[in-house]
């Protein structure tokens, strides 16, 4: 399966900006089908986590309200091209990901 995420990561002057970007359909439970008019089951992810060279470096507790397909962008103080970065998610329904990236 291919991963839902995509990351990139760079280093500048000592601070690793990481960028992220996650294929997800983040329903509310509040819509509805235009074809049957029944709701459209609840469907989005809860926490968002990232490591830095194995250390938790951001948990994010996200909801609903959250857009399809969200995008997310943080910087960390520290890190240089060569560490690792790892981005996972997990969703209402039980669904996760997760991927490591080099920062450049």
């Amino acid at each position: 399966m291919a991963s839902s995420i995509r990351t990139r990561a760079s280093a500048k002057d000592g601070v690793t900006t990481v960028k992220m970007l996650v294929t997800h359909p983040m329903e509310t439970g509040m819509r509805k089908d235009k074809k049957t008019g029944k709701k459209i089951p609840a469907h989005f992810i809860q926490e968002v986590t990232c490591k830095h060279n194995g250390k938790a470096v951001l948990t994010a507790q996200w909801g609903p309200a959250v857009s399809k397909n969200p995008y997310m962008s943080f910087k960390i103080d520290g890190g240089k091209a060569g560490d690792s970065v790892e981005v996972s998610w997990v969703d209402n329904k039980g669904g996760s990901d997760s991927l490591k990236a080099q920062v450049k």
